[in-house]
């Protein structure tokens, strides 16, 4: 089976998570809104998924690995919604004006979210579409959590190695510079598993466009001033709304993989050499 270490990476990357957001959510656990606790153990439970799975299948325990891919399409559409009830947050806190951080930031988080979302949406779709070709559906799967990393490790750079931000924004834009640097080592990251094996590459190629993609739009974004009255509309819609759009979102994204896939195509095959 390929990645037979994979659950070694998952696992690191749930360990930057841990210390990433330590002082921000974990440090802070009874005092941090709804939004925060509900994107943490979604996030939390897809990584812990992704672990059991990859163990599961190395350990040809085929059974209990489909079984809990079934479980990933109810979890999915939850790890979707924890993303866009942080963008709520986001966008009521600089609707709000709550500080200079924020109203120079805040949309530059909410894009980043957004882009997170696509990123998630485009690579669970194709693991199921390809689902029935290993390399291709194992490889979609782990790029998953790369599209967690940049959040807590820049961080961490941020918080324990400020030395390593070699940009050298300052005040509020600094953190965009941890960003694209985070981003920007996870694209080394899956450019170099792409080139370790380029024929079955394709998911660290789709990983590192959302990744690139994400670290130049964060960085600018706050330099474009039209951007936040989009925001500030963004913030005027009700939650209920957009909470309802990103379980769709998580939901079609599985049903439209699986059936890309050829879910019928076994049935149908029998069918053909019945009759």
């Amino acid at each position: 089976m390929p990645y037979r270490y994979g659950h070694y990476y998952v696992g690191f990357v749930l360990l930057v998570i841990l210390g990433g957001f330590w002082a921000s959510y974990w440090s802070l656990f009874g005092k941090v809104p709804l939004a925060f606790h509900l994107h943490a153990i979604s996030s939390s439970a897809w990584l812990l998924l992704l672990i059991v799975q990859s163990v599961a299948i190395h350990r040809r325990s085929n059974a209990f690995h489909r079984q809990m891919g079934r479980a990933s399409f109810a979890l999915f559409p939850f790890l979707i919604l924890g993303f866009v009830m942080i963008i709520d947050v986001s966008a009521n806190r600089y609707a709000s004006a709550e500080s200079p951080f924020i109203l120079h930031n805040g949309p530059s988080f909410g894009i980043g979210m957004l882009i997170a979302i696509a990123a998630y949406l485009t690579l669970f779709y194709l693991a199921l579409k390809n689902r029935r070709k290993v390399k291709l559906h194992a490889g979609y799967m782990l790029a998953t959590p790369l599209i967690l990393f940049e959040s807590p490790f820049s961080r961490v750079l941020d918080q324990y190695l400020p030395w390593t931000n070699f940009i050298g924004s300052e005040g509020p834009h600094a953190v965009q510079d941890v960003i694209a640097i985070s981003d920007g080592l996870a694209v080394i990251f899956a450019l170099t598993l792409y080139f370790l094996d380029r024929k079955n590459g394709a998911p660290w190629l789709v990983a590192s466009f959302f990744m690139a993609l994400q670290a130049v739009v964060m960085w600018n974004a706050p330099f474009v001033p039209q951007l936040g009255p989009v925001f500030s509309a963004y913030a005027q819609i009700p939650l209920a709304i957009t909470a309802t759009a990103g379980i769709v979102a998580g939901g079609l994204a599985g049903w439209l993989g699986w059936r890309a896939g050829g879910a019928g195509a076994a049935p149908a095959k029998a069918r053909a050499q019945a009759a």
